[in-house]
């Protein structure tokens, strides 16, 4: 899932300020709407408590249909208050990084750079430079993902890690940093990919994080280093779907996929074609009406940890 990177033909934003529920539900709304290669939105707290969304787009940007979504979201008052813009030229990613705090999932802390002192010495840092994205690791999908690696860890080590649509390689490194094996990353997208190599280099994670430009699961590189013990998805219901047949080989006896990138009211049919796969459901998580789902291949799987 390209959370938090900004489109390639990007020249336009949207941004609007909301109490903190009004804002997430604004946002949720036009990530389900949009492409995310096409629309990237953000939202976030702000220094005086109240909450901003910003959506940037190119060719895709609709100002009408965001101002109707706005509406649908939050009510006509708030759709009233939305602010349209070009881009200009200026570093407006880190102006956006500076309102966020760090996230924390069990040992696991995403910050940018501006927030790198406050990962305590037992932390797993994850630092995602703000030239590069904006927003990754506060979005519920993400946080569930990130759950769901704390929750592998305590299984033990797995042999080999798969994470299909990367985007910034969030989780990826995350992996990688938890469990010091080998993480093949893929992403459709080419800044994704590039992004994610950026990323795992800058966290001491590029030994173990492969890149890989490919869509869905197909590609040898992929293919040649399976079968993988976790594979994590964090994208769309529809892509989800149709990655359910194609990525059953690819798992491990005793493997566990983890699938993200879905609404609450999506999460029973992805569930439903992961289960025609064979797989079982092992834990459900909701996170600010985000559903991670984590389903398993029965039998044994994870190395214990030493």
């Amino acid at each position: 899932m390209l959370e938090g990177l900004l489109p390639n033909d990007a020249t336009h934003y949207m941004r609007v300020s909301a109490p903190e529920g009004d804002a997430r539900r604004i946002a949720d709304l036009i990530a389900e709407t949009f492409d995310p290669a096409e629309v990237a939105v953000a939202n976030f707290e702000q220094p005086d408590g109240v909450w901003a969304v910003e959506a940037y787009a190119g060719s895709a940007f609709d100002p009408d249909m965001l101002r109707d979504l706005v509406v649908v979201a939050a009510g006509e008052d708030f759709a009233a208050r939305v602010e349209f813009g070009e881009l200009q030229e200026k570093d407006w990613i880190a102006a956006s990084l500076e309102g966020l705090a760090p996230v924390r999932v069990g040992p696991f802390h995403v910050h940018g750079s501006h927030d790198r002192a406050r990962v305590p010495p037992n932390g797993i840092g994850i630092e995602i430079e703000a030239a590069l994205a904006f927003g990754t690791g506060h979005h519920g999908t993400t946080q569930g993902c990130l759950a769901a690696i704390v929750d592998e860890a305590r299984r033990g080590t797995p042999r080999r890690v798969l994470d299909v649509g990367t985007g910034t390689g969030v989780l990826a490194i995350a992996a990688a940093r938890r469990f010091r094996t080998l993480v093949m990353a893929g992403d459709i997208d080419v800044v994704a990919v590039r992004t994610g190599k950026e990323n795992a280099r800058a966290n001491a994670s590029a030994p173990f994080v492969r890149m890989v430009l490919a869509p869905g699961v197909d590609a040898p590189a992929l293919q040649r280093e399976g079968p993988y013990d976790l594979i994590l998805a964090n994208i769309l219901l529809p892509p989800l779907k149709r990655l359910a047949k194609p990525l059953r080989p690819l798992l491990a006896p005793g493997g566990r996929v983890v699938l993200s990138g879905l609404l609450e009211s999506h999460a029973n049919a992805a569930l439903a074609a992961y289960r025609a796969q064979g797989l079982k459901l092992v834990r459900r998580r909701n996170i600010e009406g985000w559903t991670t789902l984590t389903l398993s291949a029965g039998g044994a799987s994870a190395r214990p940890l030493f």
